[in-house]
């Protein structure tokens, strides 16, 4: 009995022993998370190892990379347009030879009808606020849309439903998946919109109307292995999402047009005079600019083919997502060679009217295109085009495969900004097909960044893009009233499209290749994803993955708290002390992480001597804590610390990085 007596105290003992250490363990916890030191920060949700909501699969690798199964429908084009000027009417007939590559059979087809968001009636146009938009058109003046004249499928008429800006086909018999085909043909007209939502319109000149073309045919949408069909109406702020395939069009127009498009133009026998032919060629093998059709020519029947009064204009393009057109009687056009990557060559082309003309305005816009597809070629991946078209236009700036519009008001730098910006659009959608329409972050935030790479090397730096002061900005894009950077511009407050779709996510893939990963790390990482997804269809975790497989770095704090969330960064020093109470025996610098953004420490402490030293802590220190002690072996006072020195981290308040003695 005594004996027994003896072993339960023990364990009495022990038990107690064990639940006052939980008890400190817990209590402890709860201060390193905000008991003592005040703030937000909460590294078990910062650096959760849940980031990711599904595993990698047969379609899409948890490495980031298409699946063993990945696929994507297809879609070629044969497309015959002609347009009435005087009218402002487009009337077309298309014939689509559609391939279903999925594991599914389909029982109808969704067909995008853009043009129907410039209907009276349509979404787009009831969702305008009162002070207008820039994606809207004025619908009490306009009431445009598609005209669907017939339907068929292999020949045959068949039901159709729209219902604004789609149209569902519904089929006979269903198109059986893993390569089933059909052929869909669609009689269409339209009239053109003066202003399409800044993406279409007409700009009138004093020689004649400029006709930018672009949503202008009846456009398959994708059907994926995310959402099935991708159904959501253009309304104006979300952009597109479109399968690849070959395009064939031609183009009648009146004789005294010259036209412009994103393909190879087939015959320029026909719509050239021999003269012009001779230049266009010369421009293939010329690095100065050559001029095609000048403004002197304009007006003069000698500067077009005399005979006839419409003319009909043939351009291809291959393994493309769309096709887009200007045409004008106004054109001044001249050209000249873009060189490529492995000795391969394609054309840049501008086209634009007297009132841009001039060596400060558009006069530049061949050299611009030139450099800057040159420049994104030989970084990232070769230009996959003949030309690269460059279109002066009532717009402020559009971009489609081979050809974009820019404001025709444009002039020096302004000019060498909006021409960069849009050509960088080849790269992001056209050739890494994101859904636009969902994940605008996707072509505009890392078309963004790649622009601020260019412009610092176009022309040895003529148009260098300043140093945005990046504590200022993180003011403005952490400001908690924004949304999300990964929430769909369809739900984001119109005013903050700019910074949540363009600045906030260039600003992140800054911070990952100059201040997390490193310039050679996070550029072999891009160039992996975008040759991995070239022509295909990633979503945000294929691209997380990617940069996380390649650059062996878990990422899933910064993706949680700079895409996912709005966190808000803000870092501190809170103290410094000394090994007992002696400068040479060492300092104790204590950071406080007090928002839920983690970041690295980048630290510069200054001695009383006058001498300074840079100290740079990863980011690792927060996974378990709140608040960091760093043991600097000092042998004098410390007169100063400052964090963050080269104020490269987005810290909202950097009043409080700094500590003095």
């Amino acid at each position: 009995m005594i004996a027994y007596t003896k072993f339960f105290n023990m364990k009495i003992s022990l038990w107690l022993t064990n639940t006052l250490v939980l008890l400190f363990c817990f209590f402890n916890v709860i201060a390193q998370r905000g008991g003592e030191t005040p703030g937000n920060y909460d590294y078990i949700t910062a650096f959760s190892p849940s980031f990711y909501t599904y595993n990698g699969n047969e379609y899409r690798s948890a490495s980031g990379k298409p699946g063993p199964k990945y696929w994507q429908n297809r879609a070629d084009y044969q497309l015959a347009v002609t347009l009435d000027d005087q009218k402002n009417e487009i009337r077309g007939k298309e014939k689509l030879l559609y391939t279903n590559n999925s594991p599914d059979n389909l029982d109808f087809l969704w067909i995008q009808l853009d043009q129907n968001m410039f209907k009276k009636d349509s979404r787009g146009n009831a969702i305008i606020p009162v002070q207008g938009s820039r994606y809207g058109a004025d619908a009490k003046q306009f009431d445009g849309g598609f005209r669907i004249h017939s339907v068929q499928v292999d020949g045959k008429d068949v039901e159709y439903h729209i219902n604004d800006t789609r149209m569902q086909v519904f089929l006979a018999e269903a198109l059986p998946g893993k390569g089933g085909e059909l052929e869909l043909s669609v009689d269409y007209s339209y009239i053109i919109p003066e202003y399409g939502s800044d993406r279409t319109g007409i700009l009138n000149t004093k020689h004649g109307k400029i006709f930018a073309i672009a949503q202008w045919y009846p456009r398959i949408a994708v059907y994926d292995d995310v959402l099935g069909w991708n159904t959501a109406p253009y309304t104006g702020p979300g952009e597109f999402y479109l399968e690849y395939g070959n395009i064939d069009v031609s183009i009648t127009v009146p004789n005294n047009h010259i036209v412009v498009c994103g393909g190879e133009l087939l015959n320029p026998g026909e719509v050239f005079t021999p003269e012009q032919q001779q230049r266009w060629e010369k421009a293939h093998e010329s690095d100065e600019t050559i001029m095609i059709r000048s403004m002197d020519e304009i007006g003069k029947t000698s500067s077009r083919p005399s005979e006839g009064k419409e003319r009909t204009w043939k351009f291809r393009i291959e393994n493309t997502r769309d096709i887009a057109w200007a045409s004008s009687a106004a054109f001044i056009v001249d050209a000249a060679r873009i060189k490529l990557q492995e000795g391969k060559t394609a054309l840049a082309v501008s086209a634009y009217p007297e009132e841009s003309k001039g060596r400060n305005a558009w006069g530049r816009s061949t050299e611009y295109v030139k450099g800057s597809v040159e420049h994104y070629s030989s970084k990232w991946l070769n230009y996959p085009y003949p030309v690269a078209v460059n279109v002066a236009a009532n717009l402020g700036g559009m971009e489609y495969p081979g050809i974009v519009f820019c404001d025709y008001k444009a002039k020096g730098e302004a000019l060498w900004n909006v021409t960069d910006h849009e050509f960088g659009h080849i790269w992001f959608p056209m050739i890494v097909g994101s859904n636009e329409r969902l994940h605008a972050w996707m072509d505009e935030g890392f078309n963004t960044f790649i622009n601020d790479i260019s412009s610092e090397a176009f022309n040895g730096g003529e148009y260098k893009p300043e140093k945005q002061g990046v504590n200022k900005a993180a003011i403005l894009y952490t400001n908690p009233r924004l949304e999300p950077i990964m929430t769909t511009p369809l739900a984001m407050n119109e005013k903050h499209i700019g910074l949540l779709a363009y600045y906030k996510p260039a600003m992140g893939l800054h911070l990952l290749r100059e201040q997390i990963l490193g310039p050679e790390r996070f550029d072999r990482a891009l160039r992996t994803y975008i040759q991995n997804w070239a022509y295909k269809h990633p979503t945000p975790n294929d691209f997380f993955r990617t940069i996380e497989n390649v650059s062996g770095e878990d990422l899933g704090w910064f993706w949680r708290g700079w895409f996912q969330y709005n966190w808000q960064l803000d870092q501190a020093v809170s103290n410094v002390r000394y090994v007992n109470n002696n400068p040479q025996k060492g300092a104790i610098i204590t950071i406080d992480n007090l928002e839920r953004m983690p970041m690295p420490v980048f630290m510069e402490i200054t001695t009383e001597s006058g001498k300074s030293e840079r100290i740079t802590l990863p980011v690792e220190i927060w996974e378990r804590n709140t608040s960091w002690e760093y043991m600097y072996p000092s042998t004098e006072r410390i007169s100063r610390v400052q964090l963050d020195p080269d104020r490269v981290l987005p810290d909202y308040k950097p009043e409080n990085n700094r500590w003095e003695n």
